[in-house]
């Protein structure tokens, strides 16, 4: 009688402690994990729902907490049907991360959501305010959508470009340009092939002599949702180094 009691006592806690971790969300229960506040369950839901996945227009997309600072068009995955690639920013929070939302034309000129990146687009500004890069552009050639990033200050230039191949967004290449103090060094990394080309020019020279090597590296996918080109450049050259 004793153990049928327990069990019933337990059964009863285990009831108890599941449901406290559930609350309504858009009229659905939700499980909630016990260390995240239901409000930040409630918030990514709402986050999510920013990006509906077929729009009639780009700025359908847009949320009333962004607005589109570039914009690109052109044929990215290679259907004859002109693409759009947005940048937002948060119209309130300059140090908010930036997003990059593809969207993909349909047949009936609507516009589907089809890849997202909170990493691909650095913030614009850093924490004392200054502004990350001079100039910023996004295009879209011919399959491939290149971000480039200008600098003539110690962030230096960053171009990268991706393609989709079989559904994926990916990196296909990283260029990065600086010059400091007696020499330019540039960088230029093809992940899929796992090749790296290192150039560094000497200023102190007269005649300027450049000096060029090629490495092998591991062959990398990375793909448009997670990817920050900016780590992945440094993060390569560390690997160079050691």
């Amino acid at each position: 009688m004793k153990k049928a009691i327990s069990i019933l006592a337990f059964s009863f806690f285990i009831f108890v402690a599941c449901n406290k971790n559930k609350k309504m969300v858009n009229n659905k229960e939700i499980s909630v994990s016990p260390t995240v506040k239901a409000d930040s369950v409630q918030s990514h839901t709402l986050i999510h729902q920013e990006f509906s996945k077929t729009r009639k227009q780009p700025s359908d997309f847009v949320s009333n907490t962004h607005e589109i600072q570039y914009e690109a068009k052109g044929d990215l995955n290679l259907d004859g049907l002109a693409d759009i690639a947005l940048v937002l920013r948060n119209k309130v929070d300059t140090l908010d991360r930036r997003k990059i939302l593809i969207l993909l034309k349909n047949p009936d000129k609507s516009y589907r959501l089809d890849k997202t990146s909170d990493t691909v687009f650095p913030e614009e500004y850093n924490e004392v305010g200054y502004r990350m890069h001079d100039t910023e552009d996004i295009s879209i050639d011919k399959g491939t959508l290149h971000i480039n990033l200008y600098d003539i200050g110690p962030n230096g230039n960053l171009f990268s470009q991706f393609k989709y191949f079989n559904g994926d967004l990916v990196l296909t290449y990283i260029e990065t340009y600086n010059m400091g103090a007696g020499s330019h060094s540039g960088l230029y990394y093809e992940p899929i092939k796992g090749k790296v080309i290192e150039e560094t020019v000497n200023t102190m020279e007269e005649d300027m002599p450049s000096e060029s090597k090629t490495f092998q590296v591991s062959k990398k996918r990375f793909l448009f949702e997670n990817t920050s080109p900016k780590d992945i450049i440094v993060k390569t050259y560390n690997s160079m180094k050691e």
